[in-house]
């Protein structure tokens, strides 16, 4: 899967692919097919870099085109996250 959100944001924040690599803890070459969909991105590394961006998860899949991540507020009443 092509994510090119990966590479806008990475670009719009001045960070080269080894920068994300180091935040990752993996090696470049690893991170550069992660975005060039040569590999499929870990769930793990897909949440770490949206928490590094501050944007949400969908926003990194291309689901939606808002980049704010959604409210972290939670409801323990019946299980609901608001």
């Amino acid at each position: 899967m092509y994510l090119k959100r990966l590479k806008d944001l990475r670009t719009d924040h001045d960070l080269t692919q080894e920068n994300m690599a180091n935040i990752l803890k993996c090696h470049r070459e690893v991170y550069r097919r992660y975005e060039s969909g040569i590999r499929t991105l870990p769930i793990d590394y897909l949440v770490t870099i949206a928490k590094y961006y501050n944007t949400s998860t969908d926003y990194l899949l291309e689901l939606t085109d808002v980049k704010t991540p959604y409210p972290q507020t939670h409801s323990h009443k019946k299980g609901i996250i608001k």
